[in-house]
């Protein structure tokens, strides 16, 4: 094979380098628009800011902000990475095939990359690019392991690279090794699907606590205010009015803040609810802050657009 030029920094460039994780761009980008719309509510409620919307809007939008953009990268990403482990045991199955003709490690995985494994072609065929520019084929399956980093992969090819390196018969070693992930790609669908069970629940007991603060700011708090106002009323022109008539008018004045107790309780709902969601389902709190995302718009759009 012959030499590949050298690149001017000095070191041989790998084709399909890993690229930079925007898990931490992308959660410090909506932590700082998080703080800005943070500031923006501190100066609509000090009256420095004269806005249509209120102080307790900014906040619901900095919660989103926040959680939202990383939630969802995040699920993306491991989206991405469960179709990519749903077809390396059907890799594996062909390079030991190609093992059992006589093939080396590094001329399997040649050879297998010209197959279609849907997403998970673009990592088999960066594997194959560096394999021809000479990175050696253990390398290059390490290399895959830190892009696609799941306990699976990781797993699965430390054994490959370990009975490479002892010279043992790896087609045999592959075989094995791709009936063990689609035994445990089986395992985890079983498992996701009942765990969808509980994250439905999870949505069901959310939605009832919505359905009852939506009862008592629509049906309790008008009932209480007009009892206020009534005996606010009766006690008009009577002697007691200075000692009793205080409490109608204190019944009518903490209403407001009735109203924002129950919307702080029901994101306070939101944000837990859907971390456990994320934590029942995948084991993640990034997958979690999806679901609060999902809920937190649910609250706002109930108590805060209807209401």
């Amino acid at each position: 094979m012959p030499a590949m030029p050298a690149p001017r920094g000095g070191g041989l460039v790998i084709p399909g380098a890993e690229k930079k994780d925007l898990s931490k761009r992308i959660l410090g980008g909506s932590i700082g628009i998080a703080l800005l719309f943070s500031f923006l509510a501190v100066l609509d409620q000090t009256g420095a800011l004269s806005l249509p919307l209120e102080w307790i809007d900014w906040v619901i939008f900095a919660l989103m902000i926040m959680i939202g953009p990383y939630g969802f990268y995040v699920a993306a990403k491991q989206k991405r990475i469960k179709q990519i482990e749903e077809r390396l045991p059907e890799f594996l199955r062909d390079v030991a095939e190609a093992g059992r003709f006589g093939m080396t490690l590094a001329e399997s995985i040649v050879v297998a990359s010209s197959g279609r494994y849907g997403t998970l072609t673009p990592e088999i065929k960066k594997m194959a690019a560096q394999i021809e520019w000479g990175v050696p084929a253990n390398e290059a399956l390490r290399l895959f392991s830190q892009r696609v980093r799941t306990p699976l992969v990781q797993r699965m090819t430390s054994i490959i690279m370990k009975a490479s390196d002892a010279g043992g018969k790896v087609a045999d070693v592959l075989t094995m090794v791709s009936h063990d992930a689609r035994e445990n790609i089986i395992s985890e669908k079983e498992k996701s699907i009942e765990m969808s069970t509980y994250v439905a629940v999870i949505y069901i007991a959310f939605g009832v606590f919505l359905a009852t603060i939506i009862i008592l700011t629509a049906s309790f708090l008008p009932t209480m205010e007009e009892a206020g106002s009534q005996l606010e009323e009766q006690l008009q022109g009577v002697e007691e009015q200075a000692s009793f008539g205080g409490m109608g008018q204190l019944d009518v004045s903490i209403i407001p803040e009735i109203s924002m107790i129950f919307l702080l309780a029901s994101l306070v709902h939101a944000v837990g609810d859907g971390i456990m969601a994320g934590v029942l389902q995948k084991g993640s709190i990034p997958i979690g802050m999806r679901h609060s995302f999902i809920m937190i718009i649910m609250t706002f759009v109930v108590l805060r657009v209807f209401f």
